[in-house]
């Protein structure tokens, strides 16, 4: 099963960490406990909309924006759930091998 909150917490970091901002900065312009936004970003507490309103307002990012992203990986995180065992392409040494040279 896919956890929205997991994936929502790894859009957050991602964000953060590609806007070169730490936890300290975020918490101190979203206004939010620095442990808070520590706990929605490993996915162990659940955010509510003015919390994620806010911590998208740090981040210069739309909260649409942020939403879509969970969602997309979201559906592919499902496709993956979902396809059989059997149709992923397998890989031998032979493949490994061959790649490398």
């Amino acid at each position: 099963m896919t956890l929205f909150r997991r994936l929502l917490g790894e859009a957050l970091r991602a964000q953060r960490m590609e806007r070169g901002l730490t936890l300290r900065e975020v918490s101190a312009d979203a206004r939010v406990s620095l442990g808070y936004i520590s706990e929605i970003e490993r996915g162990q507490k659940e955010a509510s909309s003015e919390l994620l309103a806010s911590l998208c307002g740090a981040l210069e990012m739309p909260l649409s924006l942020l939403l879509h992203n969970v969602s997309q990986a979201a559906a592919i995180e499902e496709q993956l759930l979902t396809v059989p065992a059997t149709t992923l392409p397998v890989r031998t040494g032979a493949d490994v091998v061959a790649s490398a040279a």
